[in-house]
């Protein structure tokens, strides 16, 4: 067993690589979107390409969590790390539409964010999960506005260099930082002979008690969020009229947003109120986010919606994924948060070809209106229901 000085040197460990992972992820976000204009996708076009990313991830998510809890969380993470250099080493060569899709492949196998919760899951205490996930927010807000603010900055031709050499050097740091600090502390020697592709593993985590109930709610109240976030490139360019580097601004003014939520916020609201009490506040901010959402005309009433929307989207994310963990062992933490991982790839999969239909056949607003209605149902069910069927540690 770890001591907890130990685990609690791991954990910040994980929290650097995960803040490292986020910042070329944004980087990424920030001109697929200008490059694939620059290539002639339309707003269709772009909604079948985030499709692609997101069937790929969602066939992936499982698996992954699987991975690491046979093999361990240093080897899955070194797995997405690597697939990540394959990933940017294509995107340096996709100057046209074939090798902009192909260059998506390797994403499934990137799954770096969850593989760091794999390993802050396993290492803290039941009552500190949902603040010690919080923390990997802090680290993707930190992510978010480094990368976003590159992204916006820094040309496309020499953007695709940097961030191809910088990704190939902070995988080699990851390799050196877990095999120096890590090295199989954490991996608790899972090495079971169940296979990784052995669905009856996966899918048997659904039967715990409210583990099928807080699923479907990740799912249907997340939806129109996901799809409005999948959708925001394409808001931004054409709704707000947004350039480049004016919109890796506004994803840097995101990331100090949820920085501030994260690292300050959510840590203090798990100590004092459930984490059923603080789903429902989610849900119900979340709907009401959605209203103004439908009526917002330019930009600064977007900025002014953001606190309340990221607040919505953070608290939701941590209690969900935290509430899930607590459901399993510790040998199956892995795999849950593979499926949890897998929830945001079926929204991503999903959200393109929706929200380019909403986007083309009624505008904006439809967004907000229907994110505050399914949010308001899943509000009165859940308050409906109370909190009987919750997750909890078998």
């Amino acid at each position: 067993m770890m001591e907890p000085a130990a685990k609690q040197k791991v954990i910040y460990i994980t929290y650097l690589i995960a803040a490292l992972d986020i910042t070329w992820l944004f980087l990424q976000f920030s001109i697929t979107p200008y490059l694939a204009r620059r290539l002639g996708f339309d707003t269709i076009w772009f909604g079948y390409l985030q499709t692609t990313v997101g069937v790929i991830q969602l066939l992936g998510g499982p698996i992954y969590g699987r991975f690491a809890d046979v093999f361990g969380a240093r080897a899955a993470l070194s797995v997405s790390c690597l697939a990540s250099v394959v990933y940017f080493l294509l995107l340096t060569v996709a100057d046209n539409t074939f090798m902009l899709f192909v260059h998506k492949l390797p994403a499934v196998f990137m799954h770096g964010l969850p593989g760091a919760q794999m390993v802050v899951a396993d290492l803290s205490e039941n009552e500190k999960r949902a603040d010690a996930l919080g923390k990997l927010g802090l680290c993707f807000g930190i992510g978010m506005i480094a990368g976003s603010s590159l992204g916006g900055t820094l040309t496309l031709q020499i953007l695709y260099i940097i961030k191809c050499y910088l990704y190939i050097i902070y995988t080699l740091y990851i390799i050196y930082l877990y095999n120096d600090y890590y090295h199989f502390y954490f991996c608790l020697e899972k090495g079971s002979s169940n296979s990784v592709f052995n669905l009856g593993e996966i899918t048997r985590l659904m039967k715990f008690p409210g583990v099928a109930k807080t699923f479907t709610v990740k799912i249907i109240s997340g939806l129109p969020a996901g799809i409005f976030q999948v959708m925001f490139s394409i808001i931004a360019m054409n709704f707000f009229q947004l350039k480049a580097e004016q919109n890796g601004y506004l994803m840097a003014y995101f990331g100090i947003v949820q920085m501030v939520i994260q690292g300050a916020v959510i840590g203090r609201l798990t100590s004092r109120f459930s984490e059923y009490s603080l789903l429902l506040l989610s849900v119900g901010i979340s709907s009401l986010v959605g209203l103004a959402q439908a009526m917002m005309t330019n930009v600064f009433h977007f900025c002014l919606i953001v606190m309340p929307m990221m607040f919505s989207l953070s608290v939701f994310n941590v209690i969900t994924d935290s509430m899930l963990t607590k459901s399993v062992s510790p040998s199956d933490t892995g795999t849950m948060l593979g499926l949890c991982a897998s929830v945001q790839s079926l929204l991503r999969t999903v959200g393109p070809t929706i929200g380019g239909f909403l986007y083309e056949t009624y505008g904006v607003p439809s967004f907000g209106y229907i994110q505050c209605v399914i949010n308001a149902a899943v509000f009165s069910l859940l308050l409906a229901t109370g909190g009987r069927s919750q997750p909890h540690r078998p």
